[in-house]
């Protein structure tokens, strides 16, 4: 690796950054930390080495694999996090919310909400007091189960966070479609709904088709906007074993993360002891905000050319078989992509033709390529075609198909990509509605329901009148945050299910309730014994899960039962819907869901500790293309910019990021070590060129303002200007925090993900 790709000229003393490399002591040292902020248990300790192993419990942070051959420690610095921040010590009980008005709470960061511990009561919000209150199980059923009987089914939505089981999951869909909607959104709306409608649309999978073995094939990886080193950094054992036997791995990224530039591994005692590292990114290239539609595009400009070369020597780069028996639209994509000139690449990318070009290069000689992305895809106005022009990439060598190559979108949530597969969806055409009139003798609505965007946009306009919440933080993880809260308190009723304390909790409609249920770590006693539950991971395999701790508090119930328990609280009597028998025993769910997905989950009681679990099947991976022509397809995008606004003097491109001590909107703390901030997240990163143009100094204070050009003020900050090595023109700063100045329009437009990614905003001074 030479100097020049493994650095940025910006990468000096004069902007903040982590000179050390991902994993190594700093990773261990942050689970230490947590460990005795939490004031965790020894217990804690025999749970982490159960964690992601057969007949152990799933990891509740990202859904990454986990393989078959574990490594001692199958756990990653944040995935410990997660594990120590459900165990904790800590207790939120009846006599805080006796001593805390709501009003009062709302005024407290996130990380202290969160750090008054696990919740132990159902709660009930007077608003007399404007305190929580205690109440029974009984009483909070029968409460909310005669509001929603009142009010029109279509009104109502039913939100889940990527963290419910499969069989959780499962059983909230059958309640909402018994209900009588389709109201089904989840935190997949937030991140990659742009993945399931764009596969779907050019490969006839709404999901990736690598498995992990396929990372010990491949003779090449090209990476797009994914930070493995904070989001899925168990990603980095194969990642590093991949490099070590000589794989170039090709990086676009506007921010250089540690995570895809060097690893210590913190389970090799060689590597421990003497501070090596291994270098991950071959190549590491700081692409401009928005601007992957143009990278890709100048890559396959270079195959062609390539291509072309090769035909005068009898050769080709091209896979014409595959391309000529596979796919459909070639034609129009070549002609668009030789027709696009080099300098409108270079100006869309922020990068060079020879950057672009040697990256190129190793896609033309590698033989099997697996496109690897994340969320600085999918989050853009443009994510769509994103997303697109990359399995146009891999198509044309037919990268998509065969052992050791594919596309790789890299979920977040443990089991977001699981809720999907078992009927948490907006889209009545994705789910199976025929065979469930068949199974429980109701007709589901068919009807569309509202995504997360609409159901924002149901909220302001008073359509929608009651919200659910199954886990997660809703209102702080959206845009629009402000008018969303004001609208949010008009509602009729909100009810959120939760392990702790956050911002969404206290921000209620005229009724609220808060239920508490045990967490995945925790002891799932139910008549028929101790249950298991599943979850799906990103190369979808599903694997068993079963919690061994006590839990928090004996008042609690599992997210099966009380999902149960509304049901029956709610819904006329139906002799084929037995949610007591379900809830008694999981393995019922289970059968349930094998007849409703027969393809994919049959045997699956037998099946579901299948050593690194087992696999529910992807067409596109067999080549059997469920697309409208029967072929994978080729696409023409409209626009090289993803960003979906214009430059224009004063406006900068924010991106949103996550820190290494969070996970989505958990703060376990104010440590960003691996890109050197510690002990704030009011920060506001800068190109050192652009500080000194905007006449800043470091340190400053500023604000930042929305520049959506639609006449709403839209503010936030202060903001304390750090320099940091970003393309010119581009800031970036911490999620949520910045979710304020994100309209709801702006999202991706086919799949209506918010587009977090690139903002348009000014410097407030």
């Amino acid at each position: 690796m030479s100097q020049a790709d493994h650095r940025s000229p910006q990468d000096h003393e004069h902007t903040v950054h982590y000179d050390g490399p991902s994993g190594g002591w700093g990773s261990l040292r942050g689970i230490a930390r947590i460990f005795g902020k939490e004031w965790a248990t020894p217990a804690a300790l025999e749970t982490l080495a159960r964690q992601n192993k057969p007949k152990g419990f799933m990891c509740v942070s990202c859904s990454w694999a986990k393989p078959a051959d574990y490594h001692t420690f199958e756990f990653c610095e944040n995935g410990a996090k997660a594990t120590l921040w459900e165990l904790t010590t800590l207790r939120c009980t009846p006599d805080f919310f006796a001593q805390h008005t709501v009003v009062e709470l709302l005024t407290w960061n996130d990380y202290d909400l969160e750090q008054q511990g696990r919740l132990t009561h159902p709660l009930r919000y007077d608003p007399e007091s404007d305190k929580y209150q205690p109440c029974s199980w009984e009483e909070a059923f029968h409460a909310i189960g005669a509001e929603l009987r009142r009010l029109d089914p279509t009104s109502v939505i039913f939100y889940s966070s990527g963290r419910a089981s499969l069989e959780t999951s499962y059983l909230y869909a059958l309640f909402a479609r018994a209900y009588g909607n389709n109201n089904l959104p989840d935190s997949s709306n937030m991140c990659h709904e742009t993945t399931s409608v764009a596969l779907k649309k050019v490969i006839g999978a709404g999901v990736g088709t690598v498995v992990f073995d396929d990372l010990k094939n491949c003779d090449a990886m090209f990476f797009f906007g994914q930070n493995t080193g904070s989001n899925s950094p168990r990603f980095l054992h194969p990642l590093q074993d991949a490099a070590k036997r000589g794989v170039p791995i090709v990086t676009f990224n506007p921010v250089r993360e540690k995570g895809l530039i060097a690893f210590t591994n913190p389970q090799n005692p060689a590597e421990m002891l003497t501070g090596s590292e291994t270098p991950i990114s071959t190549q590491y290239h700081q692409v401009r905000l928005g601007g992957d539609i143009a990278v890709m595009l100048g890559i396959c400009k270079h195959v062609f050319a390539a291509d072309d070369a090769a035909k005068a020597e009898g050769k080709r780069v091209l896979d014409v078989p595959f391309i000529e028996q596979h796919t459909q639209g070639f034609g129009d994509f070549e002609a668009k992509v030789r027709g696009t000139s080099w300098s409108e690449i270079e100006a869309k990318s922020g990068l060079s033709q020879g950057a672009i070009e040697r990256a190129a290069e190793i896609y033309v000689k590698a033989d099997r390529v697996i496109g690897v992305y994340g969320m600085g895809l999918t989050q853009h106005v443009h994510g769509f075609e994103n997303v697109a022009m990359f399995v146009n990439m891999l198509l044309l060598k037919g990268n998509i198909g065969r052992d050791g190559t594919g596309i790789s979108p890299v979920r977040g949530h443990s089991n977001v990509q699981g809720q999907r597969t078992v009927g948490i969806s907006e889209k009545p055409e994705l789910v199976p509605l025929d065979k469930i009139a068949e199974q429980f003798g109701f007709d589901p609505p068919r009807d569309k329901g509202m995504n997360t965007v609409e159901a924002c946009e149901g909220i302001l306009s008073g359509k929608v009148k009651a919200f659910f919440g199954l886990g997660g933080n809703f209102v702080r993880a959206i845009p629009e945050r402000e008018a969303m809260e004001r609208a949010w308190r008009k509602m009729d009723l909100t009810v959120q299910i939760a392990t702790k304390l956050n911002r969404s909790h206290l921000v209620n409609g005229r009724t609220a309730y808060l239920l508490p249920c045990r967490g995945r770590t925790e002891q799932d006693m139910q008549a028929s014994g101790p249950q298991a539950v599943s979850m799906e991971d990103t190369f979808s395999c599903i694997q068993g899960s079963i919690g061994l701790r006590k839990p928090a508090s004996e008042h609690l119930k599992s997210e099966v039962d009380i999902v149960a328990s509304l049901a029956e609280a709610t819904l006329p009597p139906n002799p084929r819907l037995k949610w007591r028998e379900w809830v008694d025993n999981y393995a019922l769910i289970r059968d349930l869901i094998a007849q409703t997905y027969p393809d994919e989950f049959h045997d699956f009681n037998e099946r579901m500790f299948t050593p690194g679990g087992f696999y529910r099947g992807n067409a596109a991976r067999e080549r059997i293309w469920k697309t409208t022509s029967g072929k994978a397809e080729f696409t023409v995008p409209d626009t090289l910019d993803a960003a979906g606004f214009d430059d224009a003097p004063g406006r900068y491109r924010l991106l949103t990021m996550r820190s290494n001590d969070q996970f989505n909107t958990t703060i376990y703390g104010f440590s960003d070590r691996l890109r050197g901030i510690e002990g704030t997240r009011q920060v506001l990163l800068m190109n050192p060129d652009d500080i000194a143009k905007a006449g800043l100094q470091e340190g400053q204070m500023v604000s930042l303002i929305s520049d959506a050009q639609d006449g709403i003020h839209r503010e936030a900050g202060p903001l304390k200007v750090t320099p940091f090595s970003l393309p010119a023109g581009c800031v970036g700063s911490y999620y949520p925090e910045m979710n304020p100045l994100m309209p709801l329009s702006h999202h991706d437009q086919q799949s209506k993900t918010p587009a977090a990614k690139s903002i348009a905003v000014r410097l407030k001074i």
